[in-house]
Formats: C-alpha cells, structure tokens, sequence
C-alpha cells in the first residue's frame, strides 16, 4: 500500500495540478504561459562547483558532486511535458545524482513548446551526449517524464561513435508516445490525479510541429529499442504514462540488462516527491547509474 504521504499528495495534486490539464482549453492555456528561470537556484551552489556552457545557443548547467569519482559524466533531461521549466525538485534530484554517484550532471536547458519544438530538443540533448562522447567520456542519459522521452530519443538517434560511449538509460514514468493511443490509458486517468490526455492533446501537436505523431522522431515508443545501451524503467500504477511503460516492458522482457521498476499506488514520477518511496527510489536510482558506470568500466 502507498504511504499516507503519497495517498495525501494524490489528494492535493488532484485540486492543484488535474485542472491544469483537464481540457483542451486548459492545455492551451498552459501553452501560452510564461516560462519562468530555468537557472539553479541558490541553494544548490552551497558546498558544490556549479558551471555553466552552452551547445548551439542553449545553456547547459553542470552540477559537480562534492567527491568526485571520474566515473564518467550524466546527461539529465527534464520533464515539464515540453512545455514547463525546470523546477527546484529536479535540481534537487541532479544533486542527489551527483553526489551519489560521483559523476558531473549535465543539465540541457532546451527551449519548450509553443516557441521550440521536438526536433530542436532532440539536436541538443545529441549534441550535449556527443561532445562529452567525444572528450572520452562515458555518459549514462537519466530523463523524467518529457524527459525521459527525449532520453529515450536521443539514445535511439545516436551515431554509432556516441552510442558506444552510452552505459545506460534511465528513464522516470517517460512520456513515450505524444499520441496517446493506448487503449489502457483511459483506464489508468481514471486514478492518475495528476495528468490528463486532454490537456496534453495540444501540447504535443505544438512540439510536434508536424511531426506525425507517431513519428520515432518524436514518439520513441515507435523507434527501435534493439541497440539502446541498457534501459531501467521506474513508474507508478497511478500515472498514464504506465501503459505505455508496460509495452516496453514487454518488448524488452528477453533483455538480461532490461530493469522495471513499477510501483503500486505511486503517482507521476513519484521518484521526485518528498515521500518514503520518492527517497528510496532516488536511492536506488544513484545506485543503479552508478552501476552501470562500473559495469561499462569492467568490459
């Protein structure tokens, strides 16, 4: 059973954040929003060395770990459903990565939806993932919810020169598909007091920019899972995105290197909220990057 801290943030989250994206019109809405700073905020820069650079006009934030370990470095993409900044819990979580696992964290700032679009966020995260292949570093892509879509992509889309240098994906509730199709989605929104298809609807023909939505340009659920450098799930049975996840799930089920990771009565990238299971799970997900890193160094 979930904890009464996440049974209590289901209720919140229901008044707070559902009628954001419960129609159409609330979708559009949340378009034309003003984005707000995508800078670190201060509390990050106690005790750490944070730097900043920039990949073909965007910024790219650096958060070093207070102990380094040289492992290699990590590229983590944001979720905000393309349309939304980073927000404090997940500089917070690039923290908590950092000083786990030893290893700087690269932070894309890509630009969001209605001015930006899928194609340019995926030239970025690839670019970023390729420079830092170049230099001869090992990179693992950690991205949650949009993010852990555009993680997904950018592995997929990888020259073969980055891709060897890929040790792992790891992807938070991803948004996997912009269309929506599944037929359990429905299923699942009923008891997901986050997210709703319907807001969403014009948030991805907007980053799509045209794109079929099906496309595995924008959609990595239709893109080809065959080569990806080892891949780790974790969602909750309360978020839509979980359909989708189990697809995957089921077509990677013969890979050894494969993990899932679902959690029963958790909400959208429960991994990120100040609840018991947000703190195991961000645990478990240091050490796993960690891991792999290990792993990789060992072939």
């Amino acid at each position: 059973m979930a904890s009464w801290q996440m049974r209590g943030l289901a209720m919140l989250f229901s008044v707070v954040f559902k009628p954001h994206l419960a129609t159409q019109e609330a979708g559009r809405a949340r378009l034309a929003r003003a984005k707000g700073s995508a800078e670190p905020p201060r509390s990050l820069r106690s005790g750490r060395l944070l730097e900043r650079y920039e990949v073909s006009g965007f910024a790219v934030h650096v958060v070093h770990p207070r102990t380094s370990s040289q492992a290699g470095a990590v590229v983590y993409l944001h979720g905000g459903a393309y349309v939304g900044e980073i927000v404090s819990q997940q500089w917070q979580f690039v923290a908590h990565l950092a000083d786990r696992t030893g290893c700087p964290v690269h932070v894309p700032i890509y630009g969001l939806a209605p001015e930006h679009d899928a194609a340019q966020a995926l030239a970025l995260a690839s670019a970023v993932v390729a420079e830092l292949a170049q230099a001869g570093s090992l990179v693992h892509l950690v991205g949650d919810s949009a993010g852990g879509g555009l993680a997904l992509l950018a592995a997929q889309h990888a020259a073969p020169a980055t891709r060897s240098a890929l040790v792992g994906v790891t992807a938070l509730a991803p948004w996997l598909d912009l269309a929506m199709a599944n037929p359990q989605i429905p299923v699942v929104e009923r008891v997901d007091p986050w997210l709703s298809r319907a807001g969403l609807v014009p948030i991805a023909a907007a980053w799509a920019a045209g794109t079929p939505l099906e496309d595995p340009a924008v959609s990595p659920l239709h893109g080809d899972f065959s080569a990806l450098p080892p891949l780790a799930i974790w969602v909750g049975t309360r978020d839509i995105t979980l359909p989708d996840c189990r697809l995957v799930r089921d077509r990677m089920s013969g890979e050894p290197s494969f993990r899932y990771t679902e959690l029963q009565g958790a909400l959208h990238v429960y991994a990120l909220l100040p609840v018991p299971e947000g703190r195991r799970a961000r645990d478990d997900i240091a050490a796993h990057v960690r891991t792999s890193f290990q792993v990789a160094r060992e072939r």
